[in-house]
């Protein structure tokens, strides 16, 4: 499986986002995928992930209400949309994915195999 994230920028605080992750080589229908970020000095961290059939989510308590992650399986694609961000949003952000044999999330960053390349957002005050 290969995942391709996109659309990281700069972008003041309030502002909105929306993050793409495209995979290919295999349909995603069956997998748990998972956003994190990575700030410089800090460890990868999860923010949202979203179950293979898209019933069950999950957010760090620092983005519930602003962030929104969504999946079409139809095109193979996952997303983040990230609305009224602020400064301490700006990371390195990847999208990742695991098979789940059920339709569950996966909270840890150890779970998942297979990692898209990041893509930078950063916030300015």
């Amino acid at each position: 499986v290969q995942l391709q994230a996109s659309g990281g920028g700069l972008v003041q605080a309030g502002d909105s986002l929306r993050l793409s992750c495209a995979a290919s080589g295999r349909t995603l229908s069956n997998y748990v995928v998972g956003w994190f970020r990575q700030d410089s000095g800090k460890e990868r961290a999860l923010v949202a992930a979203i179950s293979p059939s898209g019933g069950r989510i999950y957010y760090v308590d620092s983005v519930k209400g602003r962030f929104t992650v969504s999946r079409d399986n139809a095109k193979n694609t996952m997303y983040l949309q990230m609305n009224s961000l602020k400064t301490e949003d700006t990371a390195v952000y990847y999208c990742a994915a695991d098979y789940a044999i059920v339709d569950r999330v996966k909270l840890d960053t150890d779970a998942y195999d297979y990692w898209g390349q990041g893509t930078l957002v950063t916030v300015s005050s």
